[in-house]
């Protein structure tokens, strides 16, 4: 997979689909890398005819790793950002946005369509809101505004997602099982869960690259990044907020909080579906993109707000 040089940081990037077509940015969750987003969805999407870019985010992957940087003490972080102050962290996610407004630079692509699941939709909402001319649809998926006020994950989901797992050199099989059993903790259960699929994913995963303290990193990105909302009504481009209705990571009330606050953005509550994207959703997620995109052609879209999408 090629790598290129963008906003001071080396990133890794993959493409599928023709390059003369427009460009659908993907950007990955929390700790994840791009490979999340599997090659048959990416495939599924190019065929609706389109260029599909995805890539590591920092401190992710094969793209730079901020190893330099101590591992932030997350709680000391949220308690300094709980009384008004600003932490010292490594990056925010302006900084995110900005690599993916970077990569595209690097590419020469001058406008393309969003998607951003988790954390991934955070940085496409800040991509979309400060870098608007560079947008021409917006799809966040299972994410948030940041608002501090909303439903949060249950205590036990939080110990699920921090715990410490063994160190895959020590103990291979005892990581997979850990990675495998917080994926059952998030899923929905309106889908059958693969526990063979996520359990090749995690290992495909450690095999490409393995920074667990870049985990750390991000989290005290988005603590220090805050509340997104008084930002979000710079957005112009389509948006459509794709939420599971069983998330109990990021509440479904994050993604009706984000609608709420993108002007004619379009909400669609999954059911059954939670803070994962099963393959039995590729098709429809694919298609719920390209539909989203396709509103940038329609004129009622635009300058009142309203959707040409059924309710």
């Amino acid at each position: 997979m090629p790598q290129i040089k963008a906003n001071g940081i080396e990133i890794e990037y993959d493409c599928f689909g023709n390059t003369d077509a427009e460009a659908v940015l993907l950007i990955s969750g929390m700790g994840t890398q791009m490979i999340r987003w599997s090659e048959t969805f990416c495939n599924i999407l190019a065929n609706q005819g389109y260029r599909v870019i995805r890539f590591d985010n920092r401190d992710a992957g094969l793209s730079t790793h901020f190893d330099s940087a101590s591992m932030p003490d997350f709680a000391a972080t949220v308690d300094a950002v709980s009384r008004g102050e600003t932490p010292n962290v490594p990056y925010t996610l302006f900084d995110m946005a900005n690599d993916a407004v970077g990569l595209l630079d690097s590419l020469k692509i001058k406008r393309a369509h969003l998607v951003g699941r988790s954390m991934g939709g955070m940085i496409a909402q800040l991509v979309a809101s400060e870098h608007a001319e560079r947008v021409l649809s917006l799809v966040s998926i299972m994410s948030s505004t940041g608002n501090r006020d909303l439903p949060q994950a249950s205590p036990a989901v939080m110990a699920a997602m921090t715990s410490p797992a063994p160190h895959p050199l020590k103990d291979e099989q005892g990581y997979l099982t850990h990675c495998v059993a917080f994926s059952q903790v998030i899923a929905g259960r309106g889908y059958p869960f693969d526990e063979s699929a996520q359990r090749d994913q995690a290992l495909a995963e450690v095999k490409r690259a393995y920074n667990p303290t870049g985990f750390w990193r991000q989290i005290a990105a988005i603590a220090v990044t805050g509340d997104l909302r008084s930002r979000l009504a710079n957005i112009t481009a389509p948006t459509l907020v794709l939420h599971g209705s069983d998330d109990p990571l990021v509440p479904p009330a994050a993604g009706e909080d984000t609608a709420a606050n993108i002007k004619g953005a379009k909400l669609l509550i999954v059911e059954g579906m939670g803070h994962d994207l099963p393959s039995s959703l590729f098709g429809f997620v694919a298609g719920v993109i390209a539909d989203n995109a396709r509103r940038m052609f329609n004129p009622v879209n635009r300058p009142d707000g309203t959707s040409p999408f059924a309710s």
